[in-house]
């Protein structure tokens, strides 16, 4: 089993700044265009917690991946069954609903070739040419969550 399925992942005080900074642009409605804040009702606090976000979109779907595996927002979404996704003063409130490593396969593959695959690709070990085998072979290390709007 390796360290990462064992150890809870912690963002290195780099990425936490950068994610303040980005958490700051992205309630300004600026920022990369294709980020979101992602909110969810904490599952022990009951306060919102918001986190920086990249969805995937494809033909109207929606969908949020953790390039960084079990963390405190994939947990939050998995006790609340929904969450917001803003910027500025675009907001949509969705369901959630986790899937599959065989149906997460083709979104972890889009995700992979969006622009911000550059900052997340050390945690990822398969790519966008990867096998679809491969790809739903490491889909458990990456949750990932289908979004209905409410």
């Amino acid at each position: 089993m390796s360290a990462t399925l064992t150890t809870p992942w912690k963002p290195a005080r780099l990425r936490r700044a950068a994610d303040r900074m980005l958490g700051r642009l992205l309630r300004r409605g600026r920022g990369p265009g294709f980020m979101r804040l992602l909110t969810v009702t904490g599952r022990t606090s009951g306060l919102p917690r918001t986190t920086p976000v990249v969805p995937v979109r494809n033909d109207g779907d929606v969908w949020v991946v953790s390039p960084f595996g079990d963390v405190d927002w994939v947990r939050n979404v998995r006790a609340a069954g929904r969450l917001e996704l803003h910027r500025g003063g675009e907001r949509t409130t969705y369901t959630a609903r986790e899937l599959a490593p065989t149906e997460a396969t083709p979104v972890l593959r889009d995700y992979l070739a969006m622009p911000s695959e550059r900052f997340v690709r050390r945690d990822f070990e398969v790519t966008k040419a990867s096998s679809d085998e491969a790809i739903a072979a490491e889909a458990h290390r990456h949750p990932v969550f289908a979004l209905t709007p409410v």
